[in-house]
């Protein structure tokens, strides 16, 4: 009987100690993700509607008075590369209407403008830098926080540990008695104070979940470690054809622009070499260039791709162009191929074609981007950001509301929970798929077992007794 008290009070240990880890490490990823959760809902929140906000700020420049036929594309890019001197064409934008204004892409290196012209009188518009865009500022914003590289990881650590808080919150309120659904499924709103505010924060966390998690992880490719993990598991399973078609942070835009200008050049630089133009290279051997341009322009138009369409100079003297689609629903995205001496469609890859990895990306960022279907899908996801932000500010109130002098407030627990190895297997399988967030845990774990060694840390963070045998 002794041997038998001693065995139940051992699990009964094992039990507690599982108990207070669980619930300190979704009190500490919350804490930590808190400031992150409310950045990024509120910026993503902007990103969701970028076609509208977009429309809205280039407004001024449509529905334009248009008489006669428009100026030939080559004559508008000319004074496109006139704003910005030494520029040369990156990109020519398709109108989607015939009275919206022209816009051209130019570049000095990686730095890009954006003309727009009337199409009719090739009057300059408007220009600006194309990383001073609203919708790129946000993007910035959203993405690396204005801080480059560095942003990024803190937004990839951000969004693994809200994974850790979402699931360790599941876990911790998952209904185990039969008391009923409320507090669970529905809140019992006869309540008052700080129940009232812990049956918001378990009722949203139960339904928002799933849709979270979901929602984070088609983000992460934008990060820059995951995006770099996804491109090599991409080129490790074979028949790669092209870059990624997802952003890998602000450093990888910019050698992606630098390269592009490079080929616009030595395209440019060729083409002046092949008719005896000396070394005046890109000035001179415009004509030729343009001459493709104007070729390519009316092939591209016939071929109706999702706007925006975004037309490219070769990488080499005798190579294609490429007309591209960019419209935010990524499963509609076709790239097309066109000889600019003959305006020749040479081929065209649609979605359907690309790598496997790409088509799974590209579902999962068009739905992160609201764009999957449509207007439903922006306010599906709004409803989630909103979702998150209640979720980190109610759980901020009731920590605030009985946080202990002297120490952040650790919980202390309050029942017993038997050991789940499937919320185990999930964080380590976590920690494998975001290698970043591994490398996290287990800088954490290392520090937790140091700050038991002092009774001051140990007390402030609520770090159980190294004592504690189990």
């Amino acid at each position: 009987m002794t041997l038998g008290i001693a065995n139940s009070g051992a699990a009964d240990a094992r039990q507690e100690k599982w108990y207070r880890t669980v619930w300190r490490w979704h009190f500490y990823a919350g804490l930590f993700t808190m400031p992150f959760i409310l950045w990024l809902s509120c910026t993503g929140a902007l990103y969701l509607f970028k076609p509208q906000i977009e429309r809205w700020i280039d407004s001024p420049y449509n529905n334009l008075t248009i008489t006669g036929a428009p100026l030939a594309p080559s004559v508008l890019v000319e004074r496109a590369e006139a704003v910005v001197p030494g520029s040369v064409l990156h990109r020519f934008i398709l109108p989607e209407e015939a009275d919206d204004a022209q816009q051209i892409v130019v570049g000095v290196g990686p730095d890009e403008t954006r003309v727009y012209l009337h199409p009719h009188t090739g009057e300059v518009l408007k220009n600006v830098g194309e990383q001073d865009r609203f919708m790129r500022v946000v993007l910035h914003l959203h993405g690396e926080l204005m801080m480059g590289r560095w942003g990024s990881v803190l937004v990839e650590l951000a969004a693994s540990w809200t994974i850790v808080m979402l699931i360790t919150g599941l876990f911790l309120w998952w209904p185990r008695d039969s008391n009923g659904l409320g507090g669970v499924l529905y809140p019992r709103l006869s309540r008052s104070g700080r129940n009232w505010w812990k049956d918001i924060h378990a009722v949203i966390g139960m339904w928002v979940t799933l849709f979270a998690a979901l929602l984070i992880f088609t983000g992460l490719p934008w990060a820059q470690s995951w995006g770099n993990y996804l491109a090599t598991m991409r080129e490790m399973t074979g028949q790669v054809e092209g870059p990624v078609d997802w952003s890998r942070g602000s450093d990888a835009e910019r050698e992606e622009r630098a390269a592009l200008d490079r080929h616009a050049r030595v395209s440019m630089g060729a083409h002046a070499a092949h008719h005896g133009m000396g070394t005046m290279g890109g000035m001179q051997a415009a004509p030729s260039m343009a001459a493709q341009l104007d070729r390519v322009v009316p092939t591209a138009t016939k071929l109706n791709l999702p706007a925006p369409v975004e037309i490219t100079p070769p990488v080499t003297a005798s190579g294609p162009w490429k007309a591209v689609s960019n419209t935010a629903n990524r499963p509609q995205r076709s790239t097309a191929e066109i000889k600019g001496e003959t305006g020749a469609l040479i081929g065209r890859v649609d979605f359907a074609e690309r790598h496997w990895i790409d088509r799974v990306v590209g579902y999962g960022v068009a739905w992160h981007e609201g764009a999957l279907f449509g207007l439903a899908n922006q306010l599906f996801a709004l409803a989630i950001l909103i979702a998150l932000v209640t979720l980190s500010l109610s759980g901020a109130l009731m920590w605030w509301r009985r946080r202990p002098d002297g120490r952040l407030g650790a919980p202390a627990p309050k029942g017993i929970i038997r050991h789940s190895w499937l919320l185990v297997a999930l964080t380590v399988v976590l920690a494998f798929v975001v290698p970043l967030f591994g490398f996290s845990l287990a800088l954490v774990i290392l520090i937790e077992r140091c700050g038991r060694r002092s009774s001051t840390v140990q007390s402030f963070f609520g770090l159980r007794s190294p004592s504690v045998n189990v």
